[in-house]
């Protein structure tokens, strides 16, 4: 039976959703968190920032995401199973070590194919000492989660703060930035991320309300269709297309382009709750709209649920690419296999569109009941995409897409296709046949890209088969790493 006292509630998760975070205080004793900063201390000074290898370089670390408080905001917002991402990073704030105002505003690099308004995805900025406004912690831009655009300087900001060991629990795609650090004390933030592994089937907080309770006094950002909908996907509610429509389809489809963002998502999600009327206005944004409204309906039309397939799978014929990716990321982000969904986006495996195959890839992974086939299909598109690398054929860039300005290059991905096939066996692989799963894990232990092998690493250890733990022992055996060994040490 599940501990439910440290769960999040109701209260919590409505400003999660709405202002894009939490700050949260874990209960460790204050010497931990010194010990933590005075190894992190030494470990910049004398060797250099050891990014993704912070964790295991200083192992204590791993005691902050194991309590109560810590597993359970996770628990609330990605599920019981959600996955500690192995992009790490130790912020080092020096003081005055920056321009007037700290650094630029921005979101993370992201590792998903697309961004998402459901929270896939979040991040954890951990203070290993007293941190005050002076000392410089992160700034955020609360319920900026939701904007492509940055909303402007002249936007509210907080600066989370608080005694050793305050957590803030951050939407992936809250705007934030640095902040000045004016004091004379070295400020050390740990930022870690997490991925949520299956759609949520119920809510798995504290949950006592239905319906979305809208909070009084939320000016900034106004998106209540949009906290609705992430809302309720969180409680494993179906998505149902209202059966009437509130106005004229067609003319709230125009709205889609204005250049405030703002009232262009909104009216993308009041089209998905008018019922058919407004999924037909969407799918005809996605096929024939700017590329700009196209985005945004894709981001809308998840809402609208099953309803939405059939006119979904029907542009994964589209003549461009960028229509066919926005209908394979829609075709996720609802989750369903009815209606040929799975069928559809296994065929879209094989699209001539690198970018197409890359949204079909995570897709099949964000669906709730997949079949073997569908985690065949992505064991062999991982263990194509592998072999690829010895050609260089998996070196993407921006220059590979007909649609230059709709990809990120996230070059800190180099095996893009082989990257979201292994995260997709991380997610579905249990669905399928465990030696074929196992044998394209095994495989993908040896690619370039430090991430394909470290997701086809987690894959083997969710899978748990005779095969699957005979294979980690063997990669353990060369890339256990030893927190103790450093330039200084003798042996």
């Amino acid at each position: 039976m599940q501990e439910t006292s440290h769960l999040l509630t109701d209260e919590q998760m409505v400003q999660f959703i709405t202002k894009g975070y939490l700050v949260l205080r874990n209960d460790l004793p204050n010497t931990l968190h010194e010990k933590v900063m005075n190894q992190i201390h030494y470990t910049l000074m004398e060797e250099g920032n050891p990014g993704n290898n912070i964790l295991p370089r200083v192992p204590d670390i791993q005691k902050f995401f194991e309590t109560p408080v810590v597993q359970g905001a996770l628990t609330s917002i990605l599920g019981p199973d959600y996955y500690l991402h192995p992009h790490r990073h130790c912020h080092y704030n020096q003081p005055h070590n920056q321009k007037p105002g700290g650094g630029e505003w921005h979101k993370d690099g992201y590792w998903s194919a697309m961004r998402s308004h459901r929270p896939w995805w979040a991040m954890i900025f951990y203070y290993t000492q007293p941190v005050t406004e002076q000392l410089g912690p992160t700034a955020i831009m609360p319920g900026s989660q939701y904007k492509e655009k940055f909303p402007g300087k002249d936007k509210p900001f907080s600066l989370p703060t608080g005694p050793a060991g305050t957590m803030v629990l951050v939407h992936f795609d809250l705007w934030h930035k640095a902040s000045l650090n004016t004091s004379t004390t070295d400020r050390y933030m740990l930022k870690f991320q997490f991925a949520r592994l299956r759609p949520p089937a119920s809510p798995s907080w504290n949950n006592q309300e239905t319906e979305f309770p809208v909070p009084a006094g939320q000016r900034e950002y106004p998106f209540p269709r949009i906290w609705s909908d992430v809302w309720q996907w969180l409680r494993g509610a179906e998505m149902q297309a209202a059966g009437q429509a509130d106005g004229n389809a067609s003319q709230i489809a125009g709205l889609l382009g204005e250049s405030s963002e703002d009232d262009a998502l909104d009216s993308a999600y009041r089209l998905a709750g008018m019922g058919d009327a407004g999924v037909q206005a969407l799918l005809g944004v996605i096929r024939d709209g700017t590329n700009v409204s196209a985005l945004r309906a894709a981001y809308a039309l998840p809402a609208a649920g099953s309803s939405a397939i059939d006119g979904l799978i029907a542009l994964l014929e589209h003549s461009e690419e960028r229509r066919r990716a926005l209908a394979c990321f829609a075709l996720g982000m609802i989750g369903s296999h009815d209606g040929g969904t799975e069928q559809a986006l296994i065929r879209a495996l094989a699209d001539e569109s690198i970018w197409v195959r890359r949204n079909a890839a995570e897709a099949l992974g964000l669906l709730a009941s997949p079949s073997a086939l569908a985690v065949e299909s992505l064991s062999r598109t991982l263990q194509e995409s592998v072999w690829q690398e010895t050609t260089g054929q998996t070196q993407e860039s921006a220059s590979m897409y007909a649609d230059k300005d709709f990809v990120a290059n996230q070059d800190y991905i180099h095996n893009k296709i082989g990257y979201t096939a292994a995260l997709s066996l991380l997610r579905i692989g249990k669905y399928g046949n465990a030696d074929v799963v196992v044998k394209a894990l095994e495989q993908a232990l040896d690619s370039s890209d430090r991430y394909v092998r470290a997701y086809a690493f987690e894959a083997l250890t969710f899978l748990r088969s005779a095969e699957a733990v005979d294979v980690l022992l063997r990669y353990h055996r060369t890339a256990r790493w030893c927190p103790d060994t450093h330039k200084a040490s003798s042996f």
